[in-house]
């Protein structure tokens, strides 16, 4: 989930890379880089992780990928980013009742944490990761949120907006929870905001509904049409938002 969109820095791979990972086509970024470099493997299997996540679909080819890159891998900190994804793959899979891999997730994430010292750039990732583990798996909501305070600094501290933009809605959906509304309504505009200058388009329906989620009428249903055409734009993704964007007329809530 990490990566900092493009910027006038970019090279034309990495930018052709980011416009396809932020409109869903997550193959097709893949598919443009090469597969025979540890940096290459993992951007490649990040990416086939993180279509899991959002399709629900693709275990294998990202399987495969995750492979490659932890052959690849050659120094603590390629193995410990290999390990980071590693234990997102777990972690999704048993999210979306694929096959309840939660001790494998457990012990990748713990891995990483030993090969990626505190302070380097992907340990900001891990956090996060951690935090999501404690937050959907364990039910742990103290632990996810100190977890994504630190990614959160460390977000901040090696300038990835996008990681911003997902610790941001996290915090907010923790304070949402505790009844804080207008510390989650803060998270959530942030999160939206990071989305939108990155043009992070596949990340930006789910940014919209957490922020309905805070509002009053009629800027609630303004929103949530608005994430519903990004929804339609995208072919149905994240397919998990399907649900939350269903029309009323379509039938009763049901909990």
């Amino acid at each position: 989930m990490s990566g900092n969109g493009t910027t006038a820095g970019d090279d034309p791979l990495q930018t052709a890379v980011w416009r396809l990972r932020s409109r869903a086509c997550w193959a097709d970024a893949a598919a443009l880089l090469p597969p025979d470099t540890p940096g290459a493997a993992l951007q490649r299997a990040m990416l086939l992780v993180e279509r899991c996540l959002y399709t629900e679909g693709g275990w294998a080819d990202a399987e495969d990928a995750l492979r490659t890159a932890e052959a690849l891998a050659h120094t603590d900190e390629e193995r410990g980013a290999a390990a980071c994804e590693r234990g997102q793959l777990a972690y999704a899979a048993t999210l979306h009742g694929v096959r309840d891999r939660v001790d494998e997730a457990r012990a990748a994430l713990g891995r990483a944490a030993a090969l990626i010292p505190p302070g380097a750039a992907g340990r900001a990732l891990l956090d996060f990761r951690r935090g999501l583990l404690a937050e959907n798996l364990s039910r742990s909501p103290q632990a996810a949120r100190a977890a994504y305070r630190r990614a959160h600094a460390g977000a901040t501290a090696h300038t990835d907006p996008l990681l911003l933009s997902f610790t941001w809605r996290h915090l907010a959906g923790l304070a949402l929870r505790d009844g804080e509304l207008a510390e989650a309504r803060h998270g959530f505009a942030e999160s939206l905001r990071i989305r939108e200058e990155l043009g992070y388009l596949v990340g930006t329906a789910p940014a919209l509904v957490s922020l309905a989620d805070t509002e009053d009428e009629p800027a609630a249903t303004r929103l949530r049409d608005e994430a519903r055409r990004l929804f339609r734009l995208l072919g149905g993704v994240p397919t998990w938002l399907a649900a939350q964007l269903a029309p009323p007329a379509a039938g009763p809530v049901t909990a």
